[in-house]
């Protein structure tokens, strides 16, 4: 028997979910589908630099089970990439555990969170820099 899939934590459910090679027509592309989860392992490996150890605490899950879902995003995203896929964000095994967005400045690399209520940040905290980013 079947051991049932756990739920894995992520930050937030993505503000963009669709992604087409600019130059094809959308109708002319196929599509991949990358579930919440292995975005969510990809933020945290790639884009937040977390260790699989870390980012498979932060998800709920074993570092194992860690390496797994991201390999599978990087196979996904690797094929969207190589073969001019869309890649469809949707779905998957996941709960959500925080309504904080996580920013990151352009200039210092600082990174700081927010409620998603409180979303009038005009400047880094840090170096009052006007350039920053949402990484989650």
């Amino acid at each position: 028997m079947v051991r049932p899939k756990k739920n894995r934590m992520v930050s937030s459910n993505p503000d963009i979910g669709y992604f087409t090679p600019g130059d094809t027509p959308a109708a002319d592309v196929d599509v991949i589908k990358l579930s919440v989860e292995e975005r969510e392992a990809l933020r945290l490996s790639d884009l937040l630099e977390m260790s699989y150890e870390e980012a498979g605490k932060k998800m709920g899950v074993s570092r194992a089970t860690f390496g797994r879902v991201i390999q599978k995003a990087r196979k996904i995203i690797a094929d969207a990439l190589i073969n001019g896929k869309a890649i469809y964000i949707k779905g998957g095994n996941y709960t959500i555990v925080s309504e904080k967005t996580m920013f990151i400045c352009n200039k210092c690399s600082h990174q700081w969170e927010e409620t998603r209520k409180k979303r009038g940040i005009e400047r880094c905290p840090a170096c009052k820099h006007e350039y920053f980013q949402s990484v989650s």
